[in-house]
């Protein structure tokens, strides 16, 4: 890997990612680390972990942009973009096409449309509650006693999805008991949750051709992904590392701002 190197910090409300551009735009080094409630504390731990990743970094870091819920806190950052505008970003240069970015965030759920020049059309954000976001997959895994992959474990065991009522992240835990205590298997309603995150994501607005699914619940192959593409009704496009788009964002506007092309 060769300099300049180009670093992007996203801090989340549950995670915060980091990820470490070579001056070719090569991905140097990526990292992942829970946000937890000291914000500086944990940017700072993720340039360390970078840093050890690639020794050669450091004191060549050319430039540093922060993103996310907690972009404000990150004491070594040369700057700080919303995430609309790295996962913008992101999006354009992992596919090079007209596409609509859905980013399922741990506090809201984005949805950016991108023309075929790269250039962001539209977006919609849902702001109202934690319905669709990666915090009501967290609560309703919660409520089932057990982790977000121990919830999607349960949704790969389901066959017929329980339609929830609500998209009220309070009135949803209640519902879940009752389903409960009504005889539904665990496995069911763990498949209606991940159906209800989709549904709130197809709501938000018309969804076209060239989806791409982001954020920690969009693994590859995963439940919410093909969740999505039934009810879609066709593919869709999801990163190799979908929960680092966010800071592999910020890194190339790092780049785009240093006069590095991107």
């Amino acid at each position: 890997m060769n300099g300049p190197f180009y670093c992007g910090i996203d801090v989340g409300s549950s995670y915060a990612k980091a990820v470490l551009l070579d001056g070719a735009g090569r991905v140097a080094a990526d990292v992942v680390r829970r946000t937890g409630v000291a914000f500086e504390a944990v940017a700072e731990a993720l340039r360390a972990d970078l840093l050890a990743a690639v020794p050669g970094a450091l004191g060549g870091i050319e430039r540093t942009i922060a993103t996310g819920y907690g972009r404000e806190n990150v004491p070594f950052a040369d700057g700080a973009v919303t995430e609309l505008t790295c996962q913008a970003l992101a999006g354009w240069h992992l596919f090079r096409r007209a596409v609509t970015v859905i980013d399922v965030g741990g506090q809201d759920t984005k949805v950016i449309v991108l023309g075929d020049d790269g250039r962001r059309l539209s977006f919609q954000m849902n702001r109202r509650c934690a319905s669709g976001t990666g915090a009501f997959l967290e609560e309703m895994a919660a409520r089932l006693d057990t982790t977000p992959a121990g919830l999607e474990a349960l949704a790969e065991r389901g066959h017929d999805a329980v339609a929830l009522s609500s998209f009220c992240t309070v009135f949803a835990k209640s519902e879940l008991l009752s389903l409960i205590r009504g005889g539904r298997s665990v496995e069911d309603i763990a498949l209606g949750v991940y159906d209800a995150v989709v549904r709130r994501v197809v709501e938000m607005t018309p969804l076209h051709d060239g989806i791409v699914l982001t954020g920690g619940a969009a693994r590859p192959g995963g439940v919410l992904v093909r969740r999505l593409e039934a009810a879609l009704g066709r593919p869709v496009l999801v990163p190799e590392k979908p929960q680092l788009t966010g800071a592999l964002g910020a890194a190339l506007m790092a780049m785009r701002d240093g006069g590095a092309p991107v």
